[in-house]
């Protein structure tokens, strides 16, 4: 049983009416316009479609986030014994200030909102395609909304090994912050890349990560989601995934009003291995 098409279609422009689209160079433009005709084909998901009647949509919907203050830190920052390339966003921007300077052996690493000024960037041929892929055999007209409209994230592009992990740091800082990350992760062939994450991101978290591994290409994955009881957060998670690689993805989920996650994979030759 499916809702009524006005009652999606009026929950779905309700929603539109409160984002702003943000400009780019041609490349990316013209993913966020396919991801915006996708959305608006599919509609926002409603609690009687099939694919979410476990899960109330209505939080993630709503034109805006419900109010969340942010939870005192109980158990100190995640992975503060590791040694790696820190990326920090508070309220779901990057804070330039917070973070390591954006240099990693092997590694390119550009913010979101940068690159997308640019005309031509490697990523064109990733940003939204695997998304725009993983919308069968059941829409995931969040993860479209995300593409259509994320303006944060950063794309990374790995040539070797690196000596370190990327560790993407979230901290929450206002009650009614409501984030849209997009990430894109490129591995090429032999490469290989261990990706962690952490931290409570927002009152309302709309989160894409794109992950595309070349041949013989290493990418491991920790996540850590938690400490703020009043947040919010729809993750999708869409991996390509060639001959010979390894995708391995760990996810640590605690605390939290709603947490819903979603992966899509796509293992593309033999010996292709996720876990």
């Amino acid at each position: 049983m499916t809702a009524r098409p006005n009652l999606r279609q009026e929950a779905t422009e309700a929603r539109l009416a409160g984002l702003w689209r943000p400009e780019g160079g041609g490349w990316i433009e013209a993913a966020r316009g396919s991801a915006l005709a996708r959305l608006r084909a599919m509609g926002l998901p409603q609690r009687r479609d099939e694919y979410w009647r476990f899960t109330d949509p209505g939080s993630l919907i709503a034109p805006g986030a419900p109010a969340a203050e942010p939870a005192a830190d109980r158990g100190g920052p995640a992975f503060a014994g590791v040694e790696a390339l820190r990326l920090v966003f508070v309220d779901g921007r990057l804070d330039p200030d917070a973070s390591d300077p954006l240099v990693l052996d092997g590694v390119e690493v550009e913010p979101l909102a940068e690159a997308a000024g640019r005309d031509l960037h490697w990523a064109r041929a990733l940003y939204g395609a695997l998304e725009a892929g993983g919308q069968a055999p059941v829409p995931r007209p969040l993860a479209a909304l995300n593409t259509a409209f994320a303006a944060e994230g950063v794309l990374i592009r790995v040539a070797g090994t690196p000596p370190r992990p990327v560790h993407l740091v979230y901290r929450h800082a206002s009650p009614s912050a409501d984030a849209l990350l997009h990430h894109v992760v490129r591995l090429e062939p032999g490469a290989s890349l261990t990706l962690l994450e952490s931290g409570p991101a927002a009152a309302r978290l709309n989160a894409v990560l794109e992950v595309d591994l070349g041949e013989g290409a290493s990418f491991h994955h920790v996540r850590m989601q938690g400490h703020d009881p009043a947040r919010r957060e729809v993750t999708h998670l869409f991996a390509r995934v060639a001959a010979r690689a390894d995708f391995r993805s760990f996810t640590l989920t605690f605390d939290g009003a709603l947490t819903r996650n979603e992966a899509f994979l796509t293992l593309t030759g033999d010996e292709a291995v996720a876990h």
